[in-house]
């Protein structure tokens, strides 16, 4: 089995969709950023989009790293419908209930989708 780092330290099935962007260290803290891949969102197989750039980011508080607080900030692709023009992302909440994801990640993502509506 070859396992990277992040696959070791990231909720499991986050590499799947996501890359990690970069990452800092502080005297208090790991902020590890990533952002969503460009792969279009199989609920919307059949459409016609084109990556549309990115919602704000979300910093979501996840376990703690080496006794420090770690923060994964993520930034999630917009998409836009070529045919109508309306602009969609993922359902995470279709991803998680329809992939063999962890509960671990499938609780990450319904914390990022709660803090994204929260900001509409």
């Amino acid at each position: 089995m070859d396992l990277t780092a992040w696959e070791l330290l990231l909720p499991e099935g986050m590499l799947e969709y996501f890359e990690v962007a970069s990452v800092e260290k502080d005297i208090e803290s790991y902020t590890i950023s990533l952002v969503e891949k460009r792969l279009q969102p199989g609920e919307f197989s059949g459409l016609r989009l084109s990556s549309h750039g990115f919602h704000n980011e979300s910093t979501v508080k996840d376990f703690p790293l080496r006794g420090k607080a770690c923060y994964l900030k993520v930034k999630r692709r917009r998409w836009v419908n070529e045919d109508t023009g309306e602009v969609i992302s993922r359902n995470w909440e279709l991803v998680a209930k329809g992939t063999r994801m962890t509960k671990e990640f499938a609780a990450f993502l319904k914390a990022l989708h709660r803090q994204h509506s929260g900001k509409l």
